[in-house]
């Protein structure tokens, strides 16, 4: 697209919906894209995107010293956003019937003159989830974030992009409503009235550079009647570890550890250096390890001693009794479970990682402790420069771990964005 005031060609802009964390945004950055506008109803993800904003503002005014003052603690977080200056560009509000309007008022504000190129996001995946149904009495029927997908095609009738992108998880192919029609079924006859062809594949986030199992659902709209659009994505020779993702950061123990700079001196692994993620300052923010009771850091012990000895995974019912305290002993045996370092990719991490790190214990025993908020992105692929935020402007790494659980990988995302752009007509 010609920017004809400024002779160049201006970005592809998009608007992030129901943006998290910003994983997904940020993929989307890194390949060459424009946010016009985010909407996120957390209050702790809005300020994290707003941060990630203010990063990109003073790196691009030659400012990045400011932001790493940030990140030692040495500025506080209303100093940085008035140093960034611009208005943000990040909407905190929840996508509903009642807040729709005023939402598309502040959006048409922010983006003025521009029409969006692109519309990305995906509403939360605890409707559609397998495990979120398990959980529930009703199997989440009726539950109202089933139909948020309603407003996304409210956005896609409104701006009109050229394409979007919905991304979410896979048990979205199997979750019905209580009349027994699939959600994605409802969702792809309302964006055709909308205008759109869409077209969809499961990706496995670890055929394409992800150190981590993780598949996802990827919707890809297109105006207009055609097909054949879907992004072509190479997959990723698996030519590492998981200790390649996060081998070099400081040994720290259960506790220790401080959510802001820490100085990595350990040489990155080759895959590390190519990956994106590392700081060019060779500094990284969140290595900072929950505490744990003496029980637990016991059971880690005998976790990852299995592993080491005999690369077996230990179930509950296997731990010596003085260490078992739950009653039930049939399901969830694995609620204790090692990150295996000589392996290409961890299990997939969960939000669930907010309330307990016991599903994803260090593999280091000197350590004994679970990952910090830094090693779990570190997996998800955000870059070390990557700070998440609080509601309250203290750190908080229960909500850093929710945000970090529940994004999308960033590298995913930017294989995505890459391909559509390169095909872009």
């Amino acid at each position: 697209m010609l920017d004809l005031k400024k002779g160049r060609v201006a970005p592809l802009t998009f608007i992030d919906l129901f943006a998290g964390a910003g994983g997904l945004s940020e993929g989307f950055v890194q390949a060459g894209f424009e946010p016009i506008a985010h909407v996120e109803a957390d209050l702790a993800a809005s300020f994290t995107l707003r941060t990630r904003e203010a990063y990109y503002r003073l790196k691009s005014a030659g400012l990045s010293s400011q932001y790493d003052e940030y990140l030692s603690g040495r500025l506080s977080r209303t100093e940085l956003y008035k140093i960034s200056q611009v208005p943000t560009r990040v909407i905190n509000a929840t996508i509903g019937q009642e807040t729709l309007d005023q939402i598309f008022r502040q959006v048409d504000y922010l983006i003025g003159d521009c029409k969006p190129d692109l519309i990305v996001g995906g509403p939360p995946c605890q409707a559609y989830s397998l495990v979120g149904r398990a959980r529930s009495e009703l199997k989440m029927v009726g539950d109202k974030r089933n139909y948020l997908f309603l407003y996304y095609a409210e956005f896609l009738k409104r701006y009109k992009p050229k394409y979007f992108v919905f991304e979410n998880v896979v048990g979205l192919l199997s979750a019905k409503e209580k009349e027994g029609r699939r959600y994605l079924d409802m969702m792809l006859s309302l964006f055709k009235d909308a205008g759109y062809s869409v077209e969809w594949k499961v990706l496995s986030a670890e055929k394409f550079g992800v150190p981590q199992k993780r598949k996802r659902i990827i919707l890809v709209g297109k105006f207009g009647a055609e097909s054949g659009f879907f992004p072509e994505i190479a997959e990723v020779d698996a030519n590492f570890f998981v200790r390649d993702a996060i081998g070099d950061l400081p040994p720290i123990r259960a506790g220790e550890g401080t959510p802001y700079v820490t100085t990595v001196s350990a040489q990155p692994s080759p895959w590390l250096r190519q990956s994106g993620i590392l700081a060019s300052n060779n500094k990284v923010t969140w290595h900072a390890a929950r505490p744990h009771n003496e029980r637990d850091l016991s059971i880690f012990k005998e976790v990852v001693n299995r592993w080491v000895k005999l690369k077996e995974r230990l179930s509950y019912d296997e731990l010596p009794e003085k260490l078992k305290n739950h009653k039930n002993r049939t399901s969830f045996t694995d609620r204790f479970k090692v990150v295996a370092p000589d392996v290409s990719f961890s299990h997939t991490i969960v939000a669930h990682i907010a309330k307990d790190g016991n599903y994803y214990i260090h593999p280091d025993l000197t350590q004994n402790r679970s990952l910090t908020p830094r090693e779990v992105a570190r997996l998800q692929t955000f870059p070390d420069d990557y700070f998440f935020e609080s509601a309250s402007g203290q750190p908080s790494r229960t909500a850093a771990f929710k945000q970090i659980g529940n994004a999308v990988p960033v590298v995913l995302a930017r294989r995505i964005a890459e391909s559509i752009r390169r095909n872009w007509k």
